[in-house]
C-alpha cells in the first residue's frame, strides 16, 4: 500500500452567498494544506429555485472577500459545475474539504463522503470544525435576513453585504 501526502485540496460550496463562516474554514484549510482552491458549484437547481447570484457573481464575491478580509493570496477560486471528484481528478486535488456546524451538517456531509469515497477512493474527505464563532452562521440565513432589510455586516464580508443590500433593495 503506497501513500502520499496531500498537497492540493477543494473547498466547495455554493456560496450564495460567502459568509465569514465559509472564510474561516478557507483560512484554516490554508493552514493545514499548501494548495486550497475553493471550487464555487453552479447549483443551477438548488432547492429548486437556483441561487440568488449568478455564478460569476459568486465567483467574484469570493475573490473580493479574499483579497479584503487577507486570506492568503495564493488561494485559487474556480466554478465548477457536475460531479466534485470529476472536478478535483481535473485539478488534481487529493481531497475535499467541508465545514461542519453542527450534527445535521454532520449528516449530510456523511453522506456526500461516502459517495464521493464511492465514485473516487483516491479523494480524501476532510472535516473541519466550525468556529463557535460562525457555528448559527449560513448563507441562508444571511440571504433571509438580508431581504427582510436587517443588518447582516457581521455575519458577512462588506462587499458581500453591499451586494446583497442592492439585490434586495432593486427587488
Amino acid at each position: 500500500m503506497t501513500t502520499s501526502t496531500i498537497t492540493h485540496v477543494v473547498v466547495p460550496g455554493t456560496f450564495d452567498p460567502v459568509t465569514y463562516g465559509h472564510l474561516d474554514v478557507i483560512r484554516r484549510t490554508r493552514k493545514l494544506f499548501p494548495r486550497v482552491t475553493v471550487a464555487v458549484a453552479a447549483s443551477v437547481n438548488k432547492h429548486g429555485r437556483g441561487t440568488t447570484f449568478t455564478l460569476e457573481e459568486r465567483v467574484e464575491m469570493i475573490r473580493e472577500a479574499i483579497t479584503d478580509e487577507g486570506l492568503p493570496n495564493d488561494i485559487e477560486v474556480a466554478s465548477f459545475t457536475g460531479l466534485l471528484v470529476n472536478f478535483c481528478k481535473e485539478l488534481g486535488a487529493g481531497g475535499v474539504v467541508k465545514g461542519l456546524r453542527a450534527m445535521t451538517d454532520f449528516e449530510y456531509e456523511l453522506q456526500q463522503a461516502d459517495l464521493n469515497s464511492h465514485l473516487a477512493p483516491e479523494i480524501e474527505s476532510i472535516f473541519v470544525m466550525s468556529n463557535p464563532e460562525y457555528g448559527y452562521v449560513s448563507s441562508s440565513i444571511v440571504r433571509e435576513i438580508a431581504s427582510m432589510g436587517s443588518d447582516v455586516s457581521i455575519l458577512v464580508p462588506s462587499n458581500v453585504d453591499a451586494r446583497l443590500r442592492e439585490h434586495y433593495v432593486q427587488r
